[in-house]
């Protein structure tokens, strides 16, 4: 039978399938100081960046402020214009270990 759940104090039926294993919540706090230290380092304002992107100067303080996550083609025009696609979307991951595979 299947464990309580603590939540709702209902059982839970048996898995007869696969079970779908998800990956941690991305680090988009990180994301957005990595955002931020790249902007910083290369001297630009909101406006420089945002001339760059093709993004508005409005969007790109509120994604490095955390009122919006942005999108992915925001976040893949921000990787190119900064030169540096790999350091920046590779921060979603950071502290974070591949899951598990499946147990057969």
């Amino acid at each position: 039978m299947g464990q309580a759940s603590t939540l709702t104090g209902q059982g839970s039926a048996p898995c007869d399938g696969p079970v779908t294993i998800f990956p941690p919540d991305p680090n988009l706090h990180e994301l957005r100081l990595e955002l931020s230290r790249l902007r910083a380092a290369r001297g630009w304002t909101y406006d420089e960046l945002a001339a760059r992107t093709g993004l508005s100067r409005r969007t790109l303080i509120e994604i490095e402020q955390g009122r919006t996550v942005g999108t992915l083609a925001t976040w893949h025009a921000l990787a190119h214009a900064l030169g540096a696609p790999d350091r920046l979307l590779g921060t979603l991951c950071t502290g974070h270990e591949p899951p598990a595979p499946p147990a057969t």
